[in-house]
């Protein structure tokens, strides 16, 4: 082999020797910034939490009417902006107003029912006052009547025993009379005297003893009529208040009855206003189900109102999530249909699991239990004031990603 050869050999065989060598530090290289950027991302990573399964929420509003009757004008079609207050359709208030100026009437009646009545509590203490007097005046002229028939018995009795004493006397002179006479003491003429005498006598004893026991009687009359007295004025006393109460009782009936036809006329009026379906607060109409000359009841369904004022978003996150995630942290929402960034914090975090609040939650008892990661519902206010922010509508798609420093 010629010098020149082994030259050209020697050479490859020291740049197949010497290439693999310049190859390494390459590779370190590129394997340590990928390690570095591997960390850094990590790093970084670790101070959020994201989620994909998150949507704009608010408050929809199922609009029904109070009261049932047919539909006499629909003033909104699906998807218009409403403000609160706005008549969204109008019921027929014909019967209404006919229930209305019946609970009118109903009041007029209460009321004058109530007039009639409120007087008689004070006619009756007053009657009462009066027949406690008048009962009390029939007493005392019944206690003098009765004091005055014994004055009149017992000098009826004294004219009784006087008029015996006398009677005694005239008898035993006529006694004598006939003694005398059948010795010719006296003449005939004279016994004749005292036999009058003594018959006048008699009868004057026994006129006496008549009015005696008349006047007895007067005094049992009396003492009668007494006892009734004072029993009629224990009477009065007694069911006066008693009266006044029944008189009350029936004011106070009728002061409820007029309350109560006030209530139901209040009712009435309320129920006709109701005749105007109205639309709680702002928002947009969906899902009208209404046309006109359909006759709708309380609680039937007739559109939704959703509000677009006060939304916040609902994310769904894993529960392995939530260690570091509290109230009150930073986020940043991506909102797909708008391709926008919003700026938001965490609220509050839900109380149970979506499956827990799903209409069959699930029942691990039954043996064929297998784990799966749940989710917990978490509230993310928005900041107000926000551009884009009257665009958001409940349900749009978000992307939430929460700062956990």
């Amino acid at each position: 082999m010629s010098t020149t050869t082994q030259a050209q050999v020697l050479t490859d065989t020291n740049e197949a020797a010497v290439r693999p060598r310049s190859k390494r530090p390459l590779v370190l290289g590129v394997a340590a910034t990928l390690l570095v950027a591997g960390l850094s991302y990590w790093a970084q990573e670790r101070r959020f939490e994201d989620t994909d399964d998150a949507a704009i929420d608010a408050d929809i509003s199922n609009i029904s009417p109070r009261v049932s009757g047919n539909v006499i004008a629909v003033h909104v079609v699906d998807n218009q902006v409403v403000k609160a207050g706005d008549v969204l359709a109008e019921i027929d208030p014909k019967d209404l107003k006919v229930a209305v100026a019946l609970a009118r009437a109903q009041v007029a009646q209460s009321d004058a029912q109530l007039r009639v009545e409120d007087p008689s509590v004070h006619i009756t203490e007053s009657s009462n006052l009066a027949s406690v007097s008048s009962s009390s005046s029939d007493l005392l002229s019944a206690q003098a009547a009765v004091s005055q028939a014994k004055k009149v018995a017992s000098q009826s009795a004294a004219q009784l025993a006087q008029a015996q004493a006398n009677d005694g006397n005239i008898q035993d002179e006529r006694r004598r009379a006939e003694q005398l006479i059948a010795s010719g003491a006296i003449s005939k003429s004279d016994l004749d005297q005292h036999t009058s005498a003594a018959r006048a006598s008699t009868a004057n004893v026994e006129a006496a003893h008549q009015a005696t026991q008349a006047a007895n009687d007067m005094v049992r009359e009396a003492e009668a009529h007494l006892t009734a007295m004072q029993s009629r004025l224990e009477e009065v006393k007694s069911n006066a208040p008693r009266q006044i109460e029944t008189r009350k009782a029936s004011v106070v009936w009728r002061q409820a009855q007029l309350d109560a036809s006030k209530a139901q006329l209040e009712q009435a009026e309320l129920n006709l206003s109701y005749a105007q379906v109205l639309a709680p607060m702002d928002g947009i109409v969906g899902k009208k189900s209404l046309s006109l000359g359909d006759h709708v009841a309380p609680g039937q369904q007739l559109m939704a109102l959703a509000r677009t004022d006060d939304v916040w978003v609902t994310a769904n996150f894993r529960e392995t999530q939530l260690q570091r995630l509290h109230p009150g942290l930073s986020a940043v929402v991506h909102v797909d249909a708008l391709d926008l960034d919003l700026h938001g914090a965490v609220d509050s975090i839900g109380g149970a699991t979506g499956s827990r609040f799903s209409v069959l939650p699930p029942e691990n008892a039954s043996g064929n239990y297998v784990k799966v990661v749940q989710r917990i519902p978490v509230r993310i206010h928005l900041e107000p004031g926000q551009a884009g922010m009257e665009r958001l509508r409940p349900g749009m798609s978000v992307e939430p990603r929460v700062r956990l420093e």
